[in-house]
């Protein structure tokens, strides 16, 4: 009895002494970016994150960037940029170009597997997996007030803005807007391509003025109206009738319209007297790692986290978000929210926005904008001329 117990005393010994040469946590620092709006959602799943990975202490701090801006503040200065940040698709040309993200190399045969083939294309450059799909929802559609428009109106742009006109109501599209306006010109047959690192665009070609002399036709219209998200959200079921947007703004306009809110794909529009699809671009979100992260394991294993099928979910649960990864985007909510389903219906019409550099914007936005003034010093052709020169500057 006494050796057992002296060999109890000795077993507790080793343990004592084993678990103080127990090699202690790494601590491991990451920061995120993510919009204002995300900012709430992101911290419950980067605290799930820490709960369900105990290998490491993450002290993981969250910064508001939103994707819209995540490629200019990165590259203002990448080694004080985030670890993981959310951008949108048409930015990873240039963010590949400056050597901003870490290749994705930890799980890339499941995280391809798992997402919608477009969504990982958006997220391949060279055949190199860059970034982590997040949501396929990045593009636009109609909505319209059900009250006002039957489904048979709103498959013309022309017969919309006749029956807005006759019953006071306002057509409302941002044309000052280059994401917007594009769709005229890619639904004429318009291309944006890429060559030896500058946009090359046919938007001045016969059927590009075609489309310039619809885009100006519709925003002389009486019934045209323009603005920004606040205007469409404001006016929607009273002045408005009728939007181009996309889903971050179906909340706002559901709560205006009621039992009246509808969506759908974009009309058709009058190209040269033939009735033709409007197009859009197909975006998406997508969530990369800094190249100079001092800890690319576990910004990659976050990364995954936050883009894997339980939080895309949470992001149509939480922001009405439309998901990239395939499961998720199989659930009966998903395929039951109306704006989704109109997003999908345009989707067929859509143009990725991956070859779009950042020379297209400004020369895009100033034609609307010229346009919206109804600026008619100079021709369709002559504006449509000098836009497309200093695209492809």
């Amino acid at each position: 009895m006494k050796r057992l117990t002296i060999l109890v005393i000795i077993l507790a010994m080793l343990s004592t002494i084993l678990a103080s040469c127990a090699k202690p946590k790494e601590t491991v620092d990451l920061k995120v970016w993510g919009s204002q709006e995300d900012q709430a959602m992101l911290q419950k799943m980067i605290d799930e994150f820490k709960t369900a990975n105990t290998d490491a202490i993450y002290n993981i701090t969250l910064g508001v960037v939103g994707e819209g801006d995540a490629k200019a503040r990165f590259l203002e200065d990448p080694a004080a940029a985030a670890d993981v940040f959310q951008f949108a698709n048409d930015q990873i040309l240039d963010l590949v170009a400056a050597g901003a993200l870490y290749e994705v190399t930890r799980n890339k045969n499941a995280i391809v597997s798992a997402n919608m083939s477009s969504a990982i294309e958006a997220a391949t450059v060279n055949d190199k997996l860059y970034a982590y799909p997040s949501t396929a929802d990045n593009g636009y559609f109609l909505y319209y007030d059900k009250s006002v428009f039957s489904e048979e109106d709103v498959k013309s742009l022309d017969k919309m803005l006749e029956v807005a006109a006759a019953k006071n109501k306002k057509v409302f599209m941002d044309v000052s807007n280059g994401w917007y306006i594009a769709s005229f010109f890619l639904g004429a047959g318009g291309t944006l391509t890429i060559k030896d690192g500058k946009q090359v665009t046919d938007f001045n070609n016969e059927k590009g003025v075609m489309a310039g002399e619809a885009i100006k036709a519709f925003t002389a219209h009486a019934a045209f109206l323009t603005g920004d998200d606040a205007v469409l959200t404001g006016g929607s079921g009273d002045t408005i009738a009728a939007g181009v947007s996309g889903t971050w703004n179906a909340e706002a306009i559901s709560a205006k319209l009621g039992s009246n809110y509808a969506a759908t794909k974009l009309p058709t529009f009058n190209l040269g007297g033939t009735q033709t699809q409007m197009s859009s671009f197909a975006g998406f979100k997508l969530v990369g790692v800094n190249s100079q992260t001092k800890s690319p394991v576990a910004a990659m294993t976050l990364a995954e986290w936050l883009t894997n099928e339980k939080n895309q979910i949470t992001r149509f649960e939480t922001r009405q978000m439309g998901p990239a990864n395939i499961k998720a985007a199989e659930s009966d909510a998903v395929k039951a929210n109306i704006a989704l389903a109109a997003l999908a219906m345009q989707n067929q019409y859509a143009v990725s926005q991956k070859e779009v550099l950042g020379s297209y914007w400004g020369p895009a936005e100033a034609f609307g904008t010229e346009m919206e003034a109804k600026n008619y010093t100079k021709t369709v052709k002559e504006m449509l001329d000098e836009m497309v020169s200093q695209i492809q500057q």
